[in-house]
């Protein structure tokens, strides 16, 4: 960055206004770590396989206040690759579990961080969302199981604003009820995320939406979410410069 910023920075501006705006605590964002960490365990492909308790969580070093080491992920080496077909094809190849693409959304935000009108969500996101929802005819409580970018604990929070799972500043009510576990109302990065898994920046949108294919076929081991129907996989590029979504069903 021409300004001597680095992405825990630009994350960390977000993070101070969402605690600030609707009285959330570092706690709260401690929590989706435990999460991150429960599931890490279960997922053969982590990069991060320890359990994680708050205390933990809450007395690690600051990295950019008030965002520690362990709201942060790690950058990771990978690569993914997708097979997308249509519907005839799916067909002639007699694909037994074949997932559908239901809805997509795109959208981009300001790149001046300075131009933006809020800082406790991401507009982008947010936007994407809603196109996805629209084009899937789908509402965000039909969905069963989602991914979110978790590059930072915050990002997750406000993923599940900006995506209609909670209502601005109720967020915290959905992780602090363990409703964003497996056998919650709304299962949210169930692998692990990017927290666990590591992130290998443009392979990473691959990896979530292998999870939630495997979900959606019933494939998922460990981490399975009980007969899902609808999931959704959301990525973020930069400080929610651009944000997609993808909803897939079965």
């Amino acid at each position: 960055s021409p300004f001597g910023t680095m992405m825990p920075a630009y994350y960390a501006m977000h993070a101070k206004d969402y605690l600030n705006h609707f009285g959330v605590t570092e706690e709260d964002l401690a929590l989706i770590r435990v999460k991150a960490a429960h599931y890490g365990q279960k997922n053969p492909k982590a990069g991060f396989k320890k359990a994680v308790d708050l205390e933990t969580c809450l007395a690690a070093d600051p990295v950019s206040k008030p965002l520690k080491v362990f709201d942060c992920c790690a950058n990771a080496d990978g690569s993914s690759a997708i097979i997308v077909a249509s519907e005839k094809k799916i067909k002639d190849l007699k694909v037994e579990k074949p997932v559908w693409i239901l809805g997509v959304g795109a959208a981009s935000a300001s790149v001046n961080m300075a131009g933006r009108d809020q800082y406790h969500g991401l507009r982008a996101a947010e936007a994407a969302g809603k196109q996805a929802y629209e084009m899937a005819g789908l509402k965000p409580q039909d969905i069963n199981v989602a991914e979110v970018h978790d590059c930072f604990t915050i990002a997750e929070m406000m993923a599940y604003e900006n995506l209609g799972f909670a209502k601005p500043g109720q967020g915290k009510e959905l992780i602090r009820n363990k409703e964003t576990y497996a056998e919650g109302s709304i299962p949210v990065n169930v692998d692990g995320g990017l927290l666990s898994k590591g992130h290998p920046i443009g392979a990473t949108g691959g990896s979530q939406i292998r999870t939630v294919v495997l979900q959606l076929r019933g494939d998922a081991g460990e981490m399975q979410v009980k007969n899902p129907k609808y999931g959704l996989v959301h990525n973020i590029g930069g400080v929610g410069l651009y944000g997609n979504v993808t909803i897939m069903g079965v």
